[in-house]
């Protein structure tokens, strides 16, 4: 199958983040699935007439198009021209080039926050009208209509992270080459399931100060990061601590709180991404599917429970208090 990549208004960060796909590459990674770019402008060679004449040949019906990747947000402004967002040498807007080519494609794939739901390029007051895909915010119907579907009967799919996992893209294509991707697999925003299905809060190497409530109460402590400094690692998804970024760190093991950067609107909490909002004393953002009474009993007790250790460590920015070691009874 083949791939069109276009990078819209965006940093790039998600090319960058695809290009740290190892074991294998994702060169060799895209041999082994049948996978190869048409053209994506930062990693292939062609460039103005030639890249012009593939474009036209894909409209034309004459070049067939089986995956459309947009990387970054459509910038619709001024007045819905999309003007803001030249393709160059092409005298047409990127979002005119989306509205063409997407019911043209086999599948059409969002690649990063921007792409997915405006992300960052959509945040304050966004003066290039800029939005997502299929999504504006959290609001299904932007570039696309809510009601479109490709070939295969599938919304936009939106692989959303700022930046994203690089195995999440690769892993998409793959499931997409092999026809192994469907409705059943893609959450309410269309998020692929199998990283979706998954909490940040999942494999974090905090969690046992989180069990405690033993919270951090500046950055690079160890404690948990919830209760002071903003984590909502336990409200969102994505498997960041189990399918490690480079094979070793995600956001909570370097120190800093998740700021749900796979969510729509993640862009514009309301306040400070360190910051944890409160209400008497109890964080408003609770844990998924976790009643508030419960929480404040469970916490309660956790806190009262909290060994020396535990409360300790939290607080410091290395292991002050090791475990104690348990010694053998001996007959």
């Amino acid at each position: 199958m083949n791939i069109l990549w276009l990078q819209s208004a965006g940093c790039g960060g998600c090319t960058m983040s695809l290009l740290c796909a190892e074991s294998p590459s994702l060169i060799d990674l895209f041999h082994g699935a049948g996978l190869e770019f048409l053209w994506h402008p930062s990693l292939s060679e062609a460039t103005g007439a030639e890249v012009r004449r593939l474009l036209d040949a894909i409209e034309a019906g004459e070049q067939q198009l089986d995956i459309l990747c947009v990387e970054g947000a459509i910038a619709r402004g001024p007045r819905g021209t999309g003007r803001y967002h030249m393709l160059a040498g092409t005298g047409r807007s990127m979002l005119d080039w989306v509205e063409s080519l997407a019911p043209l494609a086999r599948h059409v794939v969002a690649v990063g926050t921007c792409a997915t739901y405006g992300g960052v390029t959509s945040a304050g007051d966004n003066p290039s009208d800029a939005a997502g895909l299929q999504y504006e915010g959290s609001h299904a119907g932007a570039v696309l209509p809510a009601t479109f579907r490709d070939k295969a009967g599938l919304p936009v799919i939106n692989i959303s992270g700022c930046p994203v996992h690089p195995d999440w893209v690769t892993e998409t294509l793959m499931l997409l080459a092999a026809g192994a991707l469907g409705p059943e697999d893609l959450d309410q925003y269309a998020r692929p399931r199998f990283f979706a299905d998954n909490l940040v809060h999942h494999a974090c190497t905090k969690n046992e100060f989180y069990e405690y409530k033993a919270s951090a109460e500046e950055l690079s402590q160890m404690g948990c990061m919830m209760e002071h400094l903003g984590c909502i690692g336990t409200q969102a998804v994505g498997d960041c601590n189990i399918r490690l970024w480079n094979g070793e760190g995600s956001c909570t093991r370097a120190g800093y709180p998740c700021i749900n950067c796979t969510a729509p609107e993640f862009e514009e909490p309301g306040h400070g991404f360190t910051e944890t909002p409160k209400f008497a004393g109890i964080p408003v953002g609770l844990p998924t599917d976790m009643p508030k009474a419960w929480f404040m009993a469970l916490a309660s007790l956790s806190k009262r429970a909290t060994p020396r250790r535990v409360a300790e460590n939290a607080v410091a920015d290395r292991v002050i208090v090791p475990p104690s070691v348990k010694s053998r009874k001996h007959d």
